[in-house]
């Protein structure tokens, strides 16, 4: 695994660290589930958080039993695990860090260290949204688009298909938007473009910003 993962990992609490004692557990949210309406509606929120991640979560702590992975920690499973066990266990991690992003009181733009990396890496703020956009909307089938940093502090937007994350690469996940369609349906229909769009007016930039390393 990489080392820049090793900060992220002791600083990501979601709700996803296995003990002897016991597995995963389903992440609460820490807002209402109507409060990110009108661009994710409650119905959305409610189906999506309380119906999909939970059987994403028991269907890892299932997997997991009798496993060499029994005791790590969510990111060092995602990393090294592969088949059934990665795909629930990259689905846990990406929705914990996909919910925890957003806020009712959201949007704007990143400001700070991670506000001036993506200035140098795309130009302006703006470019970078086209970008992320562009990549979300060209994903075939179901998955994510990310951001993400490399181990030299770089950035970059990933596609991860079906439930991968940049972990799976040794970079840290910062910003991932999803584009399963369990994800939009019920607000946009088959508008992935509106979805991807509607979503940055509740992100979160101080949680991002915080999972970004200097």
């Amino acid at each position: 695994m990489s080392p820049l993962i090793f900060p992220f990992l002791l600083a990501l609490s979601c709700g996803s660290i296995t003990t002897p004692e016991g597995g995963f557990k389903h992440l609460t949210l820490p807002y209402a589930t109507d409060a990110l309406e009108p661009y994710i509606s409650r119905e959305t929120v409610e189906y999506h958080h309380g119906k999909h991640l939970l059987t994403y979560v028991n269907n890892l702590n299932k997997a997991i039993v009798g496993t060499p992975h029994a005791h790590q920690h969510l990111t060092q499973i995602v990393a090294e695990a592969e088949g059934a066990l990665f795909n629930n266990a990259g689905q846990v991690l990406n929705h914990n860090l996909y919910f925890l992003q957003f806020s009712p009181n959201g949007g704007g733009r990143p400001k700070g260290a991670l506000g001036m990396a993506i200035q140098k890496e795309w130009g302006s703020f703006e470019a970078f949204q086209k970008a992320f956009e562009t990549q979300g909307l060209a994903l075939f089938g179901s998955g994510w688009v990310w951001l993400a940093q490399d181990e030299e502090g770089a950035l970059h937007i990933l596609q991860e298909p079906n439930g991968s994350n940049p972990v799976k690469h040794g970079m840290v996940p910062l910003l991932g938007f999803d584009v399963w369609e369990h994800a939009y349906y019920l607000d946009y229909a088959n508008r992935r473009a509106d979805h991807l769009t509607s979503l940055w007016n509740v992100v979160d930039w101080n949680v991002v910003g915080a999972r970004f390393h200097q």
